[in-house]
């Protein structure tokens, strides 16, 4: 089977042809139209065939729509039946699991993720610790974790790891509202300031300092390391800080206003986030119910 075909692209053909049309079938999975639309491209263009045509009475299967449409359908249905066993483990209380999670996850996805589990399986036992991904790789090597969400690191810290990704995320650089740099956002200038900086084996520190590299930049002088959120967001609203730090730690704040993203672009930041397990680990009822959860939660925040 085609790796890149995720159960997101056979919910969507199986609940177009459902419905009739893309609009409802949108409607039914949660989605906007182009969201569908574009999921549908994206198996058409991993299969090399067209699937459906789009006339006035809605959407038909094309001959090889039809042929696809049924291992899809039965797939789901296997699907739906390894969960229909999952829910009945789930209520005899003997599903756990153990994540980490990297700040910038624990920050911005999980939360979703724990509404969705609790939809999918409210009396599953979740155990969940956040930290650099150092130190939860290692926790999961050891077996004290199960699964950990976070940024593809450098080769030699990923042994024996395997890695699905999710999306992208890039590095954003913020400071209080007010801060002076504001009127003059120029990387250069960030030596004249306290820098929050991450810390050697932390995921996101090659990428920046590729990024200061690219734009002929010493690493800054006054710099603390470290890539605790709670310290970050603290420090970097009473101060003149700058901080450097994963965009979905600070996606909240930056939202509503209370931290302000320097105009800067940080392509060369940019790294995918997925989730990582042992190499040799068997997957669990707990597991696939978890990975359900992350994929609904990823897709209704438009990350996937």
């Amino acid at each position: 089977m085609d790796r890149r075909i995720k159960i997101r692209h056979l919910e969507a053909l199986t609940e177009i042809v459902r419905q009739g049309s893309l609009k409802r079938a949108a409607e039914r999975l949660f989605l906007t139209q182009p969201a569908i639309s574009r999921t549908l491209s994206e198996l058409e263009q991993i299969l090399g065939v067209e699937l459906l045509t789009r006339g006035r009475g809605g959407v038909a299967l094309t001959a090889q729509g039809e042929l696809f449409h049924a291992y899809a359908q039965t797939s789901l249905t296997a699907l739906e039946q390894g969960l229909a066993g999952i829910s009945e483990a789930e209520r005899a209380g003997a599903l756990q699991l153990r994540v980490g999670a990297l700040p910038s996850v624990a920050a911005r996805l999980m939360p979703e993720v724990l509404v969705q589990m609790t939809n999918l399986a409210p009396r599953m036992r979740l155990i969940v610790l956040d930290g650099p991904h150092g130190y939860l790789t290692d926790q999961l090597r050891a077996g004290s974790l199960d699964l950990v969400i976070g940024r593809l690191g450098e080769p030699e810290t990923m042994s024996g790891l395997s890695f699905a990704q999710l999306y992208l995320e890039d590095v954003a650089v913020v400071v209080r509202p007010g801060h002076p740099i504001l009127a003059n956002p120029d990387l250069r200038r960030i030596g004249d300031w306290p820098v929050l900086f991450p810390p050697p084996g932390a995921a996101i520190r090659p990428f920046v300092e590729r990024l200061l590299i690219a734009q002929g930049i010493a690493p800054p002088p006054r710099r603390i390391e470290t890539v605790s959120g709670a310290l970050g967001r603290a420090y970097t609203k009473q101060s003149d800080a700058i901080w450097f730090i994963s965009r979905g730690v600070v996606a909240r704040e930056v939202a509503e206003g209370s931290l302000m993203q320097l105009p800067i672009e940080t392509p060369l930041t940019r790294a995918p986030v997925g989730l990582m397990r042992r190499a040799s680990a068997s997957e669990t009822a707990a597991g696939q119910l978890f990975v359900q959860a992350v994929h609904r939660a990823a897709r209704i925040l438009d990350l996937e």
